[in-house]
């Protein structure tokens, strides 16, 4: 089905985008994930005051840091957007 954006609409408009956040990894063996419990802690290869990774689409576009809003939720504040090489 095809659609035509209206005069007053911008074609951004109309594109949805998945943002992703990646705060680090960790190397788990299948035997220790599945112990894993209510309150297990899975350290990081990041610390915390490290950047965090920024992806559009499963695509990494930027960093950034782990903010508080002032409606008490976790936002991102971007630090730098990765430049596409080439």
């Amino acid at each position: 089905m095809n659609k035509t954006l209206q005069n007053d609409q911008n074609i951004g408009d109309s594109i949805n985008v998945e943002i992703s956040v990646a705060l680090g990894c960790a190397d788990l063996r299948i035997n220790q994930l599945l112990k894993l419990g209510r309150g297990a802690v899975v350290e990081l290869d990041r610390g915390v005051n490290d950047y965090v990774d920024i992806y559009a689409n499963e695509v990494l576009i930027g960093h950034g840091e782990v903010v508080v809003t002032n409606e008490d939720t976790i936002g991102i504040s971007v630090t730098d957007i990765v430049k596409k090489n080439g």
